[in-house]
């Protein structure tokens, strides 16, 4: 299958420090595809990059096949929605008007919302279930409802690709499964999820794919049982832990002692 994101030998640069010196990504229609790494690994510099987000230094992005620096404004937009780790939350501003941004990339400077585009908000928020909530201010809602918002703003870009970096930090337990149930059933639609997060037993759980970086270059790919391995678990994150036979992340949380 074609892929919408291929990206090869990503390299970035932050003032003087090499954050990306080699990494790849690529992402199919229907895929959640989990980007996992250390701290440090540069797991939210490649997703911004290949979002159009960060200067590259070198390596080769295509969206759909075409070069990511011929791509500009509405048209990356159209491509791609992106939803940051810390989007900002605007007081005063309702659900519903912050989804509505969503389709800024349909609707001409000056121009008036068409059915269409009434109509792609209203699924946007039925299907990250905060239909019920839309006249709500942002400042009153929950972690994890922020975090559903944040989806639907992406869902309403009718973007064939939703990159989240980090979209369940800093929520709990049961915000987390909610997010995690909302993306898998999105890739599972047919849309492609491109999802960074700190959290394995997540990204094993819900992923197609798992990039694993690590000190700015993917290290492996593949499918989760295949990538978070014994033996690369105990080299990049230096923990004793493995997947067991159903796929659930095992940590011997114990194997090193505290001095």
């Amino acid at each position: 299958m074609t892929a919408l994101l291929e990206a090869r030998d990503v390299k970035v640069r932050i003032g003087d420090a090499a954050i990306l010196h080699g990494a790849d990504l690529r992402v199919r229609a229907g895929e959640l595809v989990a980007v996992v790494g250390p701290n440090g690994a540069g797991k939210s510099t490649l997703s911004r990059a290949v979002s159009g987000l960060q200067k590259l230094e070198g390596g080769d992005v295509r969206w759909s096949g075409t070069p990511l620096h011929e791509l500009k404004g509405r048209r990356i937009a159209r491509l791609r929605a992106f939803i940051p780790q810390r989007a900002p939350v605007p007081a005063g501003v309702t659900v519903r008007e912050a989804v509505e941004l969503g389709r800024s990339p349909h609707i001409k400077p000056l121009g008036r919302p068409t059915r269409h585009d009434r109509e792609a908000v209203d699924r946007a928020l039925t299907r990250t279930n905060v239909f019920d909530f839309a006249e709500r201010k942002l400042t009153t809602l929950s972690g994890g409802e922020l975090q559903r918002v944040q989806i639907a703003v992406g869902l309403a870009q009718e973007a064939p690709v939703l990159i989240a970096d980090e979209p369940t930090s800093h929520l709990d337990l049961g915000a987390t499964a909610s997010v995690a149930r909302l993306l898998r059933g999105l890739a599972d639609d047919g849309l492609s999820v491109i999802l960074v997060v700190h959290d394995l037993a997540l990204a094993a759980a819900v992923a197609d794919t798992v990039v694993v970086m690590a000190k700015g270059r993917s290290a492996a790919t593949g499918a989760p049982r295949d990538v978070l391995t014994k033996e690369r678990l105990s080299e990049i994150w230096g923990v004793d832990a493995a997947l067991d036979e159903r796929g659930a992340l095992r940590v011997n949380w114990l194997d090193r002692g505290y001095t």
